[in-house]
């Protein structure tokens, strides 16, 4: 699993295989996005998903700390 595998609507694709949680949150804030909830997720990473009033929404992967996004697609 790699954030550089997958597009997101409003934001396009990525050139990284990680990015610090704070900066992905911002690019998914400026670009209308809300976290609608969270959830433990295997190996120790937690889930957050998004939503959008038009986009589809998007699950993220982050890791234990959520300091990191391991990943992120559409659901």
């Amino acid at each position: 699993m790699t954030l550089d595998k997958h597009q997101l609507d409003g934001i396009g694709g990525f050139s990284e295989k990680t990015l610090p949680a704070d900066r992905f949150e911002e690019l998914m804030i400026n670009s209308g996005y809300s976290q609608i909830g969270a959830a433990p997720a295997k190996r120790d990473r937690v889930k957050i998903w998004w939503t959008h009033e038009t986009f589809r929404n998007v699950e993220t992967i982050y890791n234990s700390d959520k300091s990191l996004v391991i990943t992120a697609y559409h659901v």
